[in-house]
This record gives structure tokens, sequence and C-alpha cells, in this order.
């Protein structure tokens, strides 16, 4: 096997073009080294992230909205938050990683559900839309903000109470990321600020519970 044809698949399974392996294997590095449990942690969340984006691939392929490759700004924009509240505290670490685990299973399992409202028109819009809001999306962020809060009860020992509480931190994140969508939809913004605004009040909300 070719380093080149190694190199694909890695691309393939991970879903990240060549710049954003590269940034994801220098924040994986760097967690390694402040904690191994909490690199542990943010790979059980990149592994969802496959998980969830590979999910009803031909539904999303068929509305246009299926990204097979992210790039070293998604990267970012989901690591560097967790990376920085890992020198904060378990729970700040939990938080943020809660929040864009959250705003992951909304955005990519909320589209296969029924027609999204926007938020400041409270209309109907398109799947994918930033600023906009479906029940099942709702539900899915939650149930992914929880799954991270259980990861934290087998590999940090907390309890069983505060995954719950970390799931709703989460939750919030991902609802804030909704909120912040609204302005990112009408140009003040991107998806990397977006995300990076949503694992900031992860990571906050997880400071203020510790």
């Amino acid at each position: 096997m070719t380093p080149k044809t190694v190199s694909s698949r890695i691309r393939h399974v991970l879903l990240l073009d060549p710049q954003g392996i590269v940034v994801a294997l220098a924040i994986g590095g760097l967690l390694v080294y402040i904690s191994p449990v909490y690199f542990v942690i943010l790979l059980i969340f990149l592994l969802l992230s496959v998980m969830v984006t590979k999910y009803g691939y031909y539904e999303k392929k068929s509305m246009g909205i299926y990204e097979h490759e992210r790039s070293w700004e998604n990267v970012v924009s989901n690591g560097l938050v967790p990376l920085i509240a890992a020198f904060v505290s378990p729970y700040a670490y939990l938080g943020a990683v809660a929040a864009v685990t959250s705003d992951k299973f909304a955005s990519e399992l909320g589209v296969l559900g029924e027609e999204p409202i926007d938020l400041l028109t409270l209309k109907k819009t398109k799947p994918g839309t930033s600023g906009a809001v479906s029940p099942f999306g709702t539900f899915m962020s939650f149930v992914g903000a929880l799954a991270i809060g259980l990861t934290g009860t087998a590999l940090l020992n907390i309890s069983l109470y505060d995954a719950v509480v970390i799931g709703v931190i989460g939750w919030i994140g991902s609802l804030v990321d909704s909120v912040v969508g609204v302005l990112e939809e009408r140009g003040i913004g991107n998806k990397m600020t977006t995300n990076i605004v949503c694992a900031l009040i992860g990571m906050l909300l997880g400071y203020m519970y510790t």
C-alpha cells in the first residue's frame, strides 16, 4: 500500500482534507501531552461526527448538503476551544466538547427530519440553513451532548447527574450556535466563528458549573 493510498483512506475515514488532517494531528498531539483522556474524548467526538455525517448519505447528497471533506477551518472551529478548555477544568473541557458535538448532531441529523424554522422569520426554510431549527434536530443535539456527558462518566468519573448537566450545557451551546447562525446567514461571521461561539458557550458554562 503506497503512502498516497494510505493518505487517501485516512481522509476518507476522517472526512478531512490534507490540511485538516495536519491541524487535527497538531491539536491531538497537544491534547495527548496535556491529558490522554482528553484526547480520547475528542477522538470520540470525531468518530461520532463521522458517523452522523455519513448517516443519511444519499438523502443529504440529493439535497446538495453533504460535506465529504472538511478543511482546517472546521478542525480549528471545533478543536481550538476544547484545547484551551483543557487548561481550565474538566467540566470546561467537557462543556466545550459537548457543545460542538451537540451542534454536529443538530446540523447533520436535523436535516433528515421535517423542514426547519428560521429563527428570524419564524417561517419554514430549506434544510441546512444557518439560524434554523427543527424539533428533531433540537432533540438530536441533546443526544449528542449527552453522549459526551456519559463519556465523562466513564473516563473522568463524573456522576450521572453531572453527565446530564453537561448534556444540557452542550445543548445550550448548540442553541446559541443556531441564534448566531441567524447573523451568519445574513453575512455577519461565518461557520467557523459560529462554531467557536458555540464551543465558547459550552466552555464557559462548564467552568461556571465546576
